[in-house]
């Protein structure tokens, strides 16, 4: 009798820590979908907004050969982006993770600091460099490898989409990273050399499969954002590297066509939930299998 009224006063306890996280996630995550997902449904008026008949001629416009290559196209460019900024972030999380406890923390700052600056307009940074009369070029003119009639423009390219991408979302696969690495056993290391592993055969024995949740953590922070990214590619691409967030953001914009973009969206969820739940899966069977 004595631990039921202290059972209940934990449950008080912990409904009130979780209702604003419930809270949120009803009111600015499910309630959204839900009305996403009924408009998918729903046919375009003439004039624009809703006609409340339900058909599924959104989801079958989809198949045109035009949206399934910017959907492929997204696809692409955000695997790119993850792997590229995989392949950087990695080592560099790596290398932050061996140094002193105070150069880490001076390190931690200065990747974060750039990040400070909305990146709206770090994205137009990038325009101004990459473009004709950019730094980029006239670097190669000083160094007389170009000449100024014919120096090209970077701009309106996957490349530059691919670039901007993996410069805003590179420090979130290298703190995933640098948290995964930081948090490893280094008894384990000890016991692989002494067991005349050479520092190759530990890397991709212990240390790697011990931090590949740090790694899947990393490549869902980048990719699923690129996946869905649409200023980035709209200002790096200028209309010729269009993704698939280019695509629902002109069918709520110029079209006017909110259940085409609504069915996008729902497509879009889909997708990365879809993703999301393959990476973990894969994750909990290298667990099991460990």
């Amino acid at each position: 009798m004595a631990i039921e009224p202290r059972t209940r006063r934990e449950r008080i306890t912990l409904g009130v820590l979780l209702s604003p996280g419930l809270f949120w996630l009803i009111f600015f995550f499910a309630l959204p979908f839900l009305l996403i997902f009924i408009y998918s449904f729903l046919d375009r008026g003439k004039f624009g907004g809703l006609v409340w008949e339900f058909q599924f001629d959104n989801y079958i416009r989809f198949a045109d050969q035009l949206y399934i290559r910017i959907f492929i196209r997204s696809i692409i460019i955000a695997a790119i982006t993850t792997v590229i900024c995989l392949l950087i972030g990695y080592p560099m999380a790596y290398w932050m993770a061996l140094q002193p406890s105070r150069t880490r923390n001076t390190l931690l700052l200065v990747i974060m600091l750039p990040f400070w600056t909305n990146f709206v307009i770090r994205t137009y940074a990038w325009r101004m460099i990459l473009a004709r009369q950019g730094q980029i070029n006239q670097l190669l003119i000083a160094l007389n490898i170009i000449t100024k009639e014919n120096a090209p423009t970077y701009l309106n390219t996957n490349g530059a989409v691919i670039l901007g991408l993996i410069y805003i979302w590179l420090v979130a696969m290298i703190l995933a990273c640098y948290a995964s690495i930081t948090g490893l056993d280094r008894s384990l290391l000890e016991a692989a050399q002494d067991l005349f592993a050479n520092p190759v055969r530990t890397f991709f024995r212990v240390t790697l499969p011990l931090t590949l949740p740090g790694i899947i953590s990393g490549s869902i922070l980048v990719f699923v954002p690129s996946f869905g990214a649409f200023v980035t590619p709209d200002m790096l691409g200028g209309g010729k590297a269009d993704m698939i967030g280019n695509l629902i953001s002109q069918q709520f914009g110029e079209a006017s066509d909110w259940p085409f973009g609504s069915a996008i969206s729902t497509i879009l969820m889909v997708v990365m939930l879809f993703g999301t739940l393959l990476y973990f899966r894969g994750l909990r069977r290298e667990k099991v299998q460990s």
